[in-house]
């Protein structure tokens, strides 16, 4: 049972909701923010569950990190894991503060902390420190989210400079590098990292060519990286979105003739929410899955994958 099925509480059952409904197929208009992108500014917003997740208490006493926490994706997982029990520390740009404001009152309303910190991943000391950081302010950490991520789309590789290419290996997989290894000192037997990589780690668009590489190589580190950490009871997971709206996709990250029909192509035939995102980390989070290690879930609307 999903945590955002209805419950119809007049008659204590069940409201089943048809997947390919439940919400409305994204009609964005042609629009653009400059990076890194804002909820605040999106058009049609996203769900993030702020209204619809309902937590069990499955990750009581955790105290977790998540990186890229301030909008989409990330900001679906911040409130998911507070509603389920969790501190929280976010990270993202200073520039997104807004968005970040914006999590922060939905985890405080859910009664848990939340640690705001603020930084480039593009910094290496900014990264070996931000573990230390969060697990100082949350009183430890076993829980890593590695969410943050770069995605600007070009129409040739002629067209993507060093620069970006640079900042997008550095953001998407070299800082997860640098962050896991500096959290791993924290994290005890039983703690949890998860990361986010992409459908495009399996069916790269000829369009997002850096960024995909680096989604496939988030998926070979994962695996890697559980087979090492399994034996000290750590376990590492990946999640595979789909075509998500998020500001991600307005701030250069899809040709902006794409973004009215933005995740039609999928078989259940619109883009994913946020919100929909958010369990598959909880589920890897929680001691539920507890067998489950080195695993990519795919969550994509039915794309079909490895």
């Amino acid at each position: 049972m999903s945590t955002d099925d209805a419950h119809d509480e007049t008659t204590d059952q069940l409201v089943f909701q048809n997947p390919v409904s439940r919400y409305p197929v994204v009609e964005a208009p042609k629009q653009d923010q400059p990076e890194p992108g804002l909820d605040a500014g999106l058009e049609p917003k996203t769900d993030r569950g702020q209204h619809s997740y309902r937590g069990t208490g499955r990750l009581k006493g955790r105290r977790a990190l998540i990186t890229g926490a301030d909008s989409g994706i990330g900001a679906a997982v911040a409130i998911a894991l507070a509603r389920e029990g969790a501190d929280v520390a976010l990270n993202y740009l200073p520039d997104e503060e807004e968005d970040a404001q914006w999590v922060k009152g939905q985890i405080e309303d859910a009664g848990r902390k939340v640690v705001l910190l603020p930084g480039d991943l593009t910094e290496r000391s900014f990264c070996e420190q931000l573990p230390d950081r969060a697990a100082d302010e949350l009183g430890g950490l076993d829980l890593l989210i590695n969410n943050a991520g770069k995605q600007i789309a070009q129409d040739s590789i002629e067209d993507i400079s060093d620069e970006q290419f640079t900042d997008t290996f550095t953001v998407n997989i070299i800082a997860m590098f640098r962050i896991t290894k500096s959290a791993l000192k924290h994290m005890p037997a039983g703690s949890t990292i998860v990361n986010s990589t992409s459908i495009q780690a399996y069916s790269p668009s000829p369009t997002l060519l850096d960024y995909a590489s680096t989604k496939a190589a988030i998926n070979n580190f994962t695996k890697g990286l559980a087979q090492q950490l399994a034996p000290k009871g750590i376990r590492v997971n990946a999640v595979a979105p789909g075509p998500i709206w998020t500001p991600l996709q307005v701030s250069d990250g899809q040709p902006k003739e794409k973004l009215p029909q933005f995740g039609q192509n999928t078989p259940l035939g619109r883009a994913g929410q946020p919100t929909e995102l958010a369990p598959a980390y909880v589920f890897l989070s929680s001691p539920e899955s507890s067998y489950v290690v080195g695993e990519t879930l795919n969550v994509n609307g039915g794309r079909p994958t490895p």
